[in-house]
């Protein structure tokens, strides 16, 4: 596999974005993660082998507050992950905002780290496909809207509105506790319950989805939905879809309907995933 090369963003706190990145021709693979999920798992880590395989760039990173990234969890909400995405991406449209290239640190296996050669630094801006997971892919389609390099966006199981419909479904009781005491876990799953969430997150997630489809731009965009997933419900994508082609009947969006829960994680789903990346569908 390609070598990674790991790099630090200083955001506006000062705090800093760990991620990785390999070198390529012509395309670079951005992969934004889902709510608390690490930047190395099963489809980022397929998404670098195959841009090795075809010669692309790749690149994912940790969002601050969580993953090898600096900073505490509760202090970031939405709107710190999406100025996070705006950060990375600028890094890729201008290498100068590269702070350095430092020595790997332990974090899950990943593709190679061992190299540490620069990136050159005249090289054109790259032509970007976004894949985003769950609540990566609502940030991956807000940032798409603002950056002309990227080209694509491939969302997956994508997380539109996340908190917002969260507190949409949860029950009075608990949705006044949230409210009044400002701070609630996502659920009380052991994988959750640990993180609290400050009220903030469910109004800014309102106030981004109500800018959703403000300013389109025409980036072609393919979702990828299980119609079993019970925890982002295949629903909003198709509200999604339907508002988006409202408002513009000729975006170039494919929806796409399938079998399999949240994940999508199986060798079929993964076949699928690949032929998306791929553009052989």
């Amino acid at each position: 596999m390609s070598a990674q090369h790991p790099f630090e963003l200083m955001a506006s706190d000062s705090k800093l974005i760990r991620g990785d990145r390999s070198i390529g021709n012509g395309r670079q693979i951005l992969f934004i993660t889902g709510f608390l999920s690490k930047r190395w798992g099963n489809k980022s880590k397929a998404l670098a082998q195959w841009s090795q395989e075809e010669g692309w760039g790749f690149c994912c990173y940790d969002v601050r507050g969580f993953g090898d990234s600096e900073g505490q969890f509760t202090d970031y909400t939405l709107s710190d992950w999406i100025a996070d995405a705006r950060t990375v991406l600028t890094m890729l449209t201008d290498n100068d905002h590269l702070t350095r290239l430092p020595q790997a640190s332990s974090h899950p296996p990943a593709p190679s780290l061992q190299s540490q050669a620069p990136f050159p630094g005249d090289a054109p801006p790259p032509r970007v496909t976004i894949v985003g997971n769950s609540l990566g892919s609502w940030i991956a389609w807000l940032v798409a809207q603002e950056f002309p390099i990227v080209e694509e966006l491939i969302l997956v199981a994508p997380a539109f509105n996340m908190m917002g419909e969260r507190a949409k479904t949860i029950s009075k009781e608990r949705l006044h506790d949230w409210h009044t005491a400002g701070w609630m876990p996502w659920d009380d799953d052991p994988v959750h319950r640990d993180w609290l969430l400050s009220w903030k997150w469910v109004e800014e997630s309102e106030t981004y989805w109500a800018k959703t489809f403000d300013n389109l731009r025409p980036v072609k965009t393919a979702i990828l939905h299980g119609e079993q997933d019970t925890v982002i419900a295949p629903e909003g994508s198709k509200r999604f879809a339907n508002e988006l082609f409202r408002r513009n009947p000729s975006f170039p969006l494919a929806l796409q309907l399938i079998p399999g829960d949240h994940r999508l994680s199986n060798s079929e789903h993964l076949e699928l995933f690949r032929r998306l990346v791929m553009r052989e569908v």
